[in-house]
């Protein structure tokens, strides 16, 4: 039988300690939001993660725009938080309206202020083996999990399923300057059981649900499941059929319950970095 990988427990602890951290602050961090348009995900989204810094003693903004924003409005909001002293990591969150470029919108966001680490310099820092400002929320819940379960990288057969820039690229690049050896899968892969098969740990970032299945992971096998996906009835589940893998792999994330609490917990984490960064601390 597999054992879980907790990340709503690792997650616990580490914010607990970024709490205490935080609490003995005579100015406390500050994370400002962007929000465009209606999508419904997006609002639960940032609610929680303006409850969770509230409740950490970071202070949340959260700017609203409406669906039928401009460019032009984005980022001249972007402009202002960049200039204000006070504001210390920027979240744009994501999907924005179909008509707003989002690279344009990431590539103006002061890199120093970048809480999500998707502005092409810390992307690119990553890649190239160097420390970024911050890295992507998720890549580095990733990593922090392998870390406290005590799972070796280095030397290990990594696959990737998934190549966005929100976790499937950056992870990869993370996995490697950790020296494992990464294949990167994505829709045009061919052979995809074949290669997951190889694989010492797998990690599936594809958005589809009951993509990976038992005949995909090799015996003994770390897996990782990203995805975020709804069954008929309404509940959450991953792009892994757990209950077919889980028989035969050595570590297994669940969903709910997995990954996700890492990724706002590596948010916090972030603003509170960034704003060390910024206060020479």
């Amino acid at each position: 039988m597999a054992k879980l990988i907790e990340g709503k427990l690792v997650a616990k602890k580490i914010l607990d300690n970024l709490s205490d951290e935080i609490l003995f602050l005579e100015k406390k961090p500050c994370l400002a939001v962007i929000i465009a348009g209606n999508d419904p995900a997006s609002k639960i989204y940032v609610n929680s993660k303006k409850k969770k810094a509230e409740e950490l003693g970071i202070k949340s903004i959260v700017i609203e725009l409406p669906e039928n924003c401009t460019q032009q409005e984005i980022l001249e909001k972007i402009y202002t938080l960049n200039n204000d002293d006070s504001v210390n990591a920027i979240l744009v969150q994501l999907p924005l309206p179909a008509h707003i470029d989002t690279k344009e919108v990431l590539e103006k966001i002061n890199p120093i202020k970048d809480v999500d680490g998707l502005h092409s310099y810390n992307l690119g820092r990553i890649a190239s083996g160097n420390k970024p400002y911050s890295y992507p929320c998720t890549p580095m819940g990733i990593i922090r999990l392998l870390e406290y379960y005590d799972i070796a990288v280095d030397g290990q057969n990594a696959v990737v399923i998934g190549r966005s820039n929100l976790v499937g690229r950056p992870l990869s690049y993370m996995l490697l300057n950790a020296n494992a050896t990464v294949t990167t899968c994505h829709s045009k892969t061919k052979n995809l059981a074949k290669i997951t098969g190889q694989a010492d740990i797998l990690i599936s970032a594809a958005g589809q649900k009951g993509l990976v299945k038992a005949g995909m992971v090799k015996k003994g096998a770390v897996v990782i499941d990203v995805g975020i996906n709804r069954q008929q009835d309404g509940k959450l589940c991953g792009d892994v059929d757990f209950w077919e893998v889980e028989p035969d792999v050595s570590y297994i994330t669940p969903v709910p319950g997995g990954v996700g609490p890492m990724t706002i917990c590596s948010l916090m984490q972030n603003t509170f970095d960034l704003y060390k960064i910024q206060n020479r601390i």
